[in-house]
């Protein structure tokens, strides 16, 4: 995960180098010795060879070599350069991406929830097509995301100090005492996990409305063709029946349209609650968490 806030060009400097982002975040340092002089030696002894000794083989040969070097050279030094700039902004943004690694296993699966879901938003004809945009969803949505992957974070820190902290056997009338700690970590749990359902319900709306679009623009291929079909109907239908025919062709397309529209406001519906929901407020005070639920395991 990276900040959507940042620069297009340094995300995509980020997200090319993740290996270096490990390696800034483990606080190792990487050999970046660059003495370009050794490459060297071996093309200037040959050409002095060769002046020694006068042997126009080694000279050529010590010149040949010198002109491979600087090639090579001239590609480390360009790679030496790429490295030192993108090892410069993992150390200048540490704090702007998540890896894997800086989440626990519990909080690495609701994230992905989380990314499945806005994935799923964001990939939807109706998405793409303007008609659920209501809260900029391609802003807003990676702003969500990014929001719930930094407390996820946060989350995992905290769990695993706390996993240090606190004995695994408490002795008698000390369980109290660590109560409220294992509570606070519950609490903000379940609130992520509340967020998190909040976006799926969204996605869920809208992959609804996808499939009642996709309907709807098959019926509107056919409803531009209804003046045939009507015609149809009364050239070979007797007159009572055709009546009916043409009012039942009426009134599909005015269901399927009425379900279309429908989905789509339950789709903008599920997009308002989810902004209305503030991060702090679990539903209903109910503790879902890494000291009640096995999906977050116990301490």
């Amino acid at each position: 995960m990276i900040d959507p806030t940042l620069s297009p060009e340094i995300a995509a400097e980020l997200r090319s180098s993740p290996d270096l982002l490990r390696l800034t975040r483990s606080g190792a340092r990487m050999d970046t010795a660059h003495n370009p002089a050794l490459l060297f030696v071996l093309p200037a002894f040959l050409v002095l060879l060769a002046v020694l000794t006068s042997a126009e083989p080694l000279f050529v040969a010590g010149v040949g070599t010198g002109v491979i070097v600087l090639f090579r050279w001239i590609a480390m030094d360009n790679s030496y350069r790429s490295t030192r700039r993108r090892l410069h902004l993992a150390r200048a943004h540490a704090d702007r991406y998540i890896l894997p690694e800086d989440l626990d296993h519990p909080c690495q699966m609701l994230l992905r929830r989380a990314q499945n879901a806005v994935d799923a938003i964001l990939n939807s004809k109706v998405h793409k097509a303007g008609l659920i945009d209501s809260i900029d969803n391609q802003v807003s949505l990676p702003e969500e995301l990014w929001e719930v992957a930094q407390r996820l974070r946060r989350l995992s820190a905290m769990h695993t100090e706390h996993g240090r902290l606190v004995p695994r056997e408490l002795p008698p009338g000390m369980e109290d005492a660590f109560k409220p700690y294992t509570s606070a970590l519950d609490a903000a749990w379940t609130s992520l996990t509340h967020r998190v359902r909040h976006l799926e319900k969204y996605a869920k709306q809208v992959l609804k409305a996808d499939k009642v679009y996709h309907t709807h623009k098959r019926l509107e291929a056919l409803a531009a063709k209804t003046p045939e079909y009507q015609r149809l109907i009364a050239d070979t239908v007797r007159d009572d029946l055709a009546k009916q025919h043409i009012k039942e062709l009426s009134d599909q397309a005015a269901h399927v349209r009425r379900m279309f529209e429908e989905s789509i406001v339950q789709a903008r519906q599920a997009a308002g609650e989810l902004l209305r929901t503030p991060f702090s407020d679990p539903p209903g005070g109910a503790v879902e968490g890494p000291g009640k639920s096995t999906e977050y395991g116990t301490t």
